[in-house]
């Protein structure tokens, strides 16, 4: 009789600390979550700057400018890593633009405002790609600890479900590997 009881003891405490360890590391993602939010609300503040200096300097590229408004936009009102991921890769798509436009004005280049406001712009880049790559690693934790026999019965009867990793939907040929060719074509 006293094994009966010592067993319902042991599968209650493995049921405890197995919930708890889920709540633990659901709040971990969450926190994580957080830390990536933060450093892309810095990045979002800066980009109104680095677009106001730019516009002193080009003021006919109106359609880049108006682009990097509409993506910042998206990527502030993205309420999921996965909306995020999206709209990340296309604000990072159209600051490389206006990059490559403040390459055909060298006033605006030289411009220390605009270097300051770019410098830490890549600060933020900096740390959004670590606090990513943190996020990233507590979810696939979590995401494994869900899916893993026995947990995974705790885990979804009491609902706990895999999280989604913050991915940027980079554009294909970025991913493809780059062909270089020594031939000599004289």
């Amino acid at each position: 009789m006293y094994w009966v009881i010592g067993i319902v003891v042991l599968v209650m405490l493995y049921a405890v600390v197995t919930y708890n360890g889920l709540v633990a590391r659901r709040e971990r993602v969450r926190n994580a979550w957080a830390q990536v939010d933060v450093q892309l609300k810095r990045r979002y503040d800066l980009i109104p700057n680095l677009v106001n200096t730019a516009k002193a300097y080009a003021k006919h590229e109106r359609e880049t400018f108006e682009e990097i408004t509409r993506a910042r936009v998206q990527a502030i009102a993205a309420s999921s890593p996965q909306e995020a991921g999206g709209a990340e890769s296309k604000l990072s798509s159209t600051l490389r633009t206006l990059f490559a436009v403040a390459e055909n004005y060298p006033e605006l280049k030289a411009d220390a405002n605009f270097r300051q406001v770019q410098q830490e712009l890549s600060d933020a880049e900096s740390k959004i790609a670590y606090a990513r790559q943190f996020y990233n690693d507590t979810v696939q934790k979590f995401n494994i600890r869900v899916q893993a026999f026995p947990a995974s019965l705790l885990a979804g009867a009491f609902g706990f479900e895999r999280e989604a990793f913050f991915d940027l939907q980079e554009r294909t040929q970025e991913r493809e590997a780059v062909r270089v060719d020594f031939s000599s074509r004289e």
